[in-house]
Parts: C-alpha cells; structure tokens; sequence
C-alpha cells in the first residue's frame, strides 16, 4: 500500500501537480465545489423525492408489520388468557364432577345402609314372630301333653275312667282358669 501511494505522489509531480497533498490549488478547489452543488441540486431535484418516498414507504410497511405483530402479540395474549380462563373452568368442572360423585357415593352408601338396617329389622321381627308362634305351638302342646299326663293318673287314681272327651273338656276348662289366673310370661 505504500508503494501505491508513493507511486500516485510520483506521477502527480511529473505531471507538475504540487508535491504535498497540503497544498491548495484554487482552480480544482472551484471545480471541486461546482461540481459538488451541481450534484447536490440534481441529486436534490431528482432523486431526493424519489429516496424519501422510498424511505417513507419503506417506514409505512415497518410501522404496518409493527401493528400486524402488535396485533399478534395482544391477539396472543388474549388468546392465552381464553386458555387460562378455559383451563380453570375445565378444572373447576372436573372438582364439581368429583364432589359430586363423591356426594351421590355417599347417598348410595346412606341408602344401602338404610336398606340393610330395614331389611335386618325386618328379618329381626320375623323372627321374634316365628320364635313366638313357636313358642305358643309349644306351650299348646306342652299343655296337651300335660293333659293327657293329667288324665292319665287322674285315670289311675280314679280307676274309672269318663269318656276322653269329656276329660279333654274338664282338663282345658281348668287349665284356661289357671292361665287366666296367671300371666303366661310371669313366673311363680
């Protein structure tokens, strides 16, 4: 690169140019400036508009991607906060479906509880009934029993002895006076 310039610096002497790049030369000075104003009104004139119209159209269609994205971005975020809002209904939904199942399990519990305890009570007065008609079928033929043994040694000690009838009647006519007399639960 030193080489260029010193090359440059030896031809512009040669070609009586001043040696020092410092020096002024007042004739390429004027066509220095004219030539610059000269540009400087063309390039005014005819391609300025031309540039700043394509700078303004070009900082139209940033602004208009600008809005575009911002309408993104808060189209996003609106649509985030439909997500969210949709996510907690859908949470809130399946803990009331939850508390519900739990609610009609337990009503189901209550009622096959409820259930059973009828159908033991009912077992239950079943049978307290059967127990008691059983205990009168044997309390009939407890007494029945007691007759024909009443009979039979009244028989023997009387040695004469009435038609069977006839003692059956007398036997159950006295025993009902006895239970008259006395309760059937009491004892003495």
């Amino acid at each position: 690169m030193e080489t260029g310039m010193l090359t440059l610096l030896l031809l512009a002497e040669e070609a009586g140019a001043p040696a020092s790049p410092f020096e002024v030369n007042f004739g390429i000075f004027f066509w220095t400036w004219a030539v610059f104003i000269t540009l400087f009104f063309l390039l005014k004139r005819y391609a300025w508009p031309s540039i700043v119209r394509a700078t303004e159209e070009r900082e139209r269609s940033i602004q208009a991607y600008l809005a575009k994205a911002e309408e993104a971005n808060l189209k996003a975020q609106q649509l985030a906060e439909e997500n969210q809002r949709l996510l907690a209904e859908a949470r809130g939904s399946a803990q009331q479906m939850i508390a519900d199942a739990k609610q009609a399990a337990d009503q189901e519990r209550s009622l096959a509880v409820a259930r059973t305890k009828k159908e033991q009570d009912a077992l239950l007065e079943r049978a307290r009934r059967e127990i008691s008609a059983e205990r009168d079928k044997a309390i009939v033929q407890l007494r029945r029993e007691a007759v024909d043994v009443s009979l039979a040694a009244a028989s023997k000690l009387i040695e004469e002895r009435m038609s069977a009838d006839t003692d059956r009647q007398l036997v159950e006519k006295y025993l009902a006076s006895m239970a008259t007399m006395r309760t059937p639960g009491s004892r003495t």
